[in-house]
């Protein structure tokens, strides 16, 4: 019997014009987590569809349990015991959870064809009892979280009883407190004989889950080692093919004037006295644990949740801002945390998603000046050096990175002196996110002022020039880059509220709700 569930040797797979995959190996034991990292664009996406069947390699074989396959189609791949859960979950919102999971492999009566609907729901209830959740399987699949939306799909898995589970960035889009809890799943299925891909642009997954890692770059196999093995840096330079040796570049912009000033604002139910400044030149790191209340702060800021009390001024001015038009005029600009939901057009080319805030500095008469469009677009692409072949390449064939600098640029078309970045990295791969580093340092060197929310320490330690950490929808503490630590923010994101802040209000708390 062999050593391994399922090898791959050799493979390699074209389209026209690029090799996607360029002889691939691959290695996977039985009860093994196998960590498979690269950078976007390194080829992890063709690696998935090889072993599940949406795609036949040219050259190479695929052994499955000791023995060589070869599927025409994922219905196959399926058979043989393998699924795969996808960052972007793939299911039907409208139909309950039991129709997602049963979806393709319906229970069936076999004399009368009807759907054995009880049996069905009784089975989803026990897969998903077996995971940790206590869904109805009569709810409605599109009421459903992200994090529960993924459960349902491992739950699928494991209705097809597969052995070969590949989890494609399935923390990508979750809480902490939500990666934790699909950590245990995932050890759990281990215990119970599955093997796992874990597909990560995240160090911290592989640490926490991985005995094994592989990467790949560029479409090509590079090395396979023990995770306590291999050092970060050598990650690093396993998936870069350079070494950063300074992730988080220095920064030489001058601190200016006032820009922004928020004196007292807040939003009942979200957040509460949330008083701050923002220098021309400065980066202003938010942080604080998810459900803070970062993102609905930033978001009223830029009008698209209006505030219940409270003032902000724009270079010295009291303004009131009441949706994202006002707030782009006034010079506010707002890059969401969700990219592909609320940043870009996916159909559309890059060119046009980076010039949509202002296409009417472009029209005459009705008329669209698309040189001159063209122009702009192109000159904002290289000066974020987004990668792709044209201006007219839809955004949804970039890489995530790409993906991201591409609404970067779409907020350098406006007129602006306040950036708003949500999550800017994240989702991205290491290689990326020190080129998102460089462009936001060369933004504050140009003298915008901008806010950083950032879930990531590393990431917020490393680029701000002071961090303001919010609890429970407040404010705790601001600390300037001379003196944080990890302890120290951790400490301000779960410590109460200061003596100072201590009023009725403070002292009963305020409910936030868990957007952000």
């Amino acid at each position: 019997m062999s050593e391994y569930v399922l090898e791959l040797k050799g493979i390699t797979k074209r389209f026209p014009g690029v090799t996607a995959l360029d002889n691939v190996h691959f290695k996977l034991r039985p009860g093994e987590i196998h960590a498979l990292m690269g950078e976007n664009g390194a080829g992890k996406s063709t690696f998935i569809k090889v072993i599940t069947g949406v795609h036949s390699p040219d050259e190479g074989e695929m052994v499955l349990y000791g023995q060589k396959v070869k599927f025409s189609n994922p219905k196959e791949a399926q058979t043989m015991g393998i699924a795969a859960i996808y960052q972007h979950v793939t299911n039907y919102p409208d139909l309950t959870v039991t129709e997602n999971i049963f979806m393709g492999h319906e229970k069936v009566q076999k004399i009368t064809g009807r759907l054995l609907w009880k049996q069905m729901h009784e089975e989803a209830r026990e897969i998903l009892q077996s995971l940790g959740s206590s869904l109805d399987p009569k709810t409605e699949m599109g009421s459903l979280s992200v994090a529960q939306q993924q459960i349902v799909e491992i739950a699928k898995a494991i209705s097809t009883n597969a052995k070969i589970i590949i989890m494609d960035e399935p923390t990508a889009a979750l809480t902490a407190r939500e990666s934790e809890e699909l950590y245990k799943i995932a050890e759990s299925l281990r215990d119970q004989g599955a093997s796992i891909i874990f597909i990560s642009h995240r160090f911290e997954d592989m640490y926490r889950l991985a005995s094994q890692v592989t990467v790949l770059r560029d479409s090509k196999y590079i090395g396979s080692w023990g995770v306590n093995e291999i050092s970060n840096d050598a990650l690093i330079v396993a998936m870069v093919g350079r070494e950063i040796t300074q992730v988080f570049p220095k920064k030489e912009s001058e601190i200016g004037e006032k820009l922004l000033e928020v004196e007292g604002l807040g939003k009942i139910g979200f957040f509460a006295d949330i008083s701050f400044t923002l220098h021309r030149g400065e980066i202003l790191g938010l942080t604080g644990l998810v459900g803070a209340g970062r993102t609905e702060v930033c978001q009223s800021l830029f009008g698209i949740m209006p505030y219940d009390k409270g003032k902000i001024k724009v270079n010295g001015r009291e303004v009131s801002i009441q949706n994202p038009k006002e707030a782009m005029k006034l010079g506010i600009g707002y890059l969401p945390e969700d990219r592909q939901l609320q940043g870009l057009v996916l159909q559309w080319g890059l060119g046009r998603n980076i010039t949509l805030p202002t296409l009417k500095n472009f029209s005459k008469k009705g008329w669209l000046d698309e040189r001159k469009e063209a122009d702009l677009a192109k000159k904002l692409a290289e000066k974020v050096h987004v990668k792709a072949n044209s201006i007219f390449d839809l955004v949804s064939s970039l890489s995530g990175g790409n993906q991201q600098k591409v609404a970067v640029a779409k907020l350098l078309t406006a007129d602006l002196d306040i950036i708003i970045l949500d999550e800017p990295t994240k989702g991205v791969d290491v290689g990326a996110k020190s080129a998102i580093y460089e462009i936001i340092n060369d933004l504050a060197s140009q003298g915008y002022g901008i806010i950083m929310i950032s879930s990531e320490m590393p990431e917020v330690i490393g680029m701000s020039d002071r961090i303001a950490v919010m609890r429970s929808g407040r404010i705790t503490k601001f600390l300037h880059k001379e003196e944080v630590t990890q302890e120290a923010i951790l400490e301000a994101s779960m410590s109460d509220f200061s003596s100072k802040d201590e009023g009725e209000e403070s002292r009963k708390g305020i409910e936030v709700k868990q957007y952000g």
